[in-house]
């Protein structure tokens, strides 16, 4: 959870300081490749040759995606990289609005929004493969939607509501969600051995595009700029590092649940104490609504 918290306090300071944002997710990304090759080498799964994971997802393909089956160790080699590369723009794009909406919305609604990503994978699901949430969970989907209304209408003046729309929120809540879906498709079909490999592409893929968008601004590299990256970087691993540690201790009924809603909460008076971020009435029932609906959705009535 302090993991989770520090990154949108270190985006807050560096977005007060204009710091390029490119910049930033380039060096965050270059830690997250570093320490997933290190993942793919400490649990030896570097074995699979590139020409013999193309060979294998061709061959498995039909089998895997079409027919409701898995892909082998070698087919999955070939599932992460033709799943993870993509998946990185999803990442860099998340990442990117993250930091955008700590600057606009403040670190409060940006952590709420982006914890509550989790809802469009949970949905894309329901359509795709027909995993249906349970009455507790449609419960909380619905406050999830709610709460995203209160947070972008303004419904103390009916006339100009939606001059309180924040677009960067609903963009970060759509790719935060999205590049969760993708951690879902690959895991649908590819097996766990296979995640650090799939991990180092997903971050490779933001590497590469977030250091072109840095190159193509055009605007030079300066070492505190890279540093911020740096530093975002280290909580961002250790961050997804003990969830998996929390995970493989504690029931996912409880790790979740609290994971999300002890951030959004840590946010909130971090944002309040450190910044002094003042939500609107509407804005502090959004915020206490996503808390309600991230614990609802990841219960099992």
């Amino acid at each position: 959870m302090a993991s989770s918290t520090s990154i949108a306090l270190v985006f807050k300071f560096s977005e007060n300081r204009n710091m390029d944002r490119y910049t930033v997710a380039a060096f965050n990304y270059l830690v997250a490749t570093a320490a997933s090759l290190l993942f793919i080498l400490l649990e030896g799964t570097q074995g699979v040759s590139l020409p013999e994971a193309v060979r294998s997802l061709a061959v498995q393909f039909g089998n895997a995606v079409g027919g409701g089956g898995t892909f082998d160790a070698s087919g999955s080699a070939g599932w992460a990289i033709a799943v993870g590369l993509p998946s990185g723009i999803l990442y860099f794009l998340g990442f990117t609005f993250l930091q955008k909406a700590v600057r606009e919305s403040g670190v409060s609604l940006a952590g709420s929004f982006s914890k509550m990503g989790v809802l469009v994978p949970m949905l894309l699901a329901v359509f795709l493969w027909r995993e249906l949430p349970t009455g507790l969970q449609w419960a909380g989907i619905a406050l999830a939607l709610l709460s995203i209304l209160l947070a972008n209408l303004d419904l103390s003046h009916p006339r100009s509501m939606v001059s309180g729309f924040q677009p960067v929120l609903l963009a970060l809540f759509l790719f935060v969600g999205l590049s969760e879906f993708s951690n879902k498709v690959y895991q649908r079909y590819g097996v766990l051995e296979m995640k650090s490999l799939f991990l180092f592409f997903v971050f490779a893929g933001a590497l590469l595009i977030s250091s072109f968008m840095a190159v193509r601004r055009g605007r030079g590299l300066k070492v505190t700029h890279a540093a911020t990256g740096l530093l975002v970087g280290v909580p961002n691993f250790f961050a997804s590092f003990f969830l998996i540690m929390s995970l493989s201790r504690l029931k996912t009924a409880v790790v979740f649940p609290v994971y999300s809603a002890a951030t959004i909460m840590l946010l909130n008076l971090a944002g309040w104490f450190l910044f002094g971020e003042r939500l609107k009435v509407r804005e502090r029932a959004a915020v206490a609504l996503t808390v309600a609906a991230l614990i609802m959705v990841n219960l099992r009535s």
